[in-house]
């Protein structure tokens, strides 16, 4: 069981797109407001979750990750320019700044290869092994689906406090494009390792 725990704290609190978003939130004094983001954070994996824990991963086919790492790179990539043309106005940078939303979050996630890659081993190896199923499956699944809407919170409350720290609307405005910088990075990286190399393998 602590096996089970383990994995999806160390793949769901690593840096990542959502993380990063959470982080930029906080520093933007937007953490509160983007409550919301992290509960479609938490519903997506539930979702991911429940659907492979009864369904299996069967019939998840590579080509068809592809095509979800594409979408998630594309809503990564959507989200960055967004994060980027924040406002840099003196006095305005936190309340202008797009605030993320549930739908973002639901989205994000779904789209997401690392929220794939951390609910298939649990839902169908994992579970399995422990003997969780049925109810237990849904209480795992709930208890699993928290700690993921803790992952971006906690990156946000990080953010929160070196925000308050920080009032000079050039440094929050640098702070953005370096977000904007990595979720263009992280995307770029899904890119290669889950849409150009599953693809490049399958070619005859």
């Amino acid at each position: 069981m602590l096996e089970i725990v383990a994995y999806a704290l160390g793949v769901m609190y690593t840096p990542g797109p959502v993380n990063l978003l959470g982080l930029n939130a906080g520093l933007n004094g937007q953490a509160r407001p983007s409550i919301g983001f992290f509960v479609g954070v938490g519903l997506a994996m539930l979702v991911l979750f429940l659907a492979f824990g009864w369904i299996g991963a069967a019939w998840v086919r590579g080509d068809m990750l592809a095509v979800v790492g594409a979408l998630g790179c594309a809503y990564i990539l959507y989200l960055a320019f967004k994060v980027a043309r924040s406002s840099i106005d003196p006095g305005a940078i936190r309340r202008a700044s797009r605030v993320l939303s549930l739908r973002d979050g639901l989205i994000m996630q779904l789209c997401n290869p690392k929220g794939m890659i951390a609910t298939l081993p649990i839902a169908t190896i994992q579970f399995p092994a422990a003997g969780i199923h049925g109810a237990s499956l849904v209480l795992w699944s709930l208890g699993l689906a928290a700690l993921a809407f803790g992952a971006p919170g906690s990156y946000a409350l990080m953010g929160a406090v070196v925000g308050q720290r920080i009032e000079n609307p050039t440094i929050l405005k640098g702070f953005s494009l370096a977000m904007a910088a990595l979720l263009v990075w992280v995307a770029l990286s899904i890119s290669y390792e889950h849409v150009w190399l599953p693809l490049a393998a399958g070619e005859p």
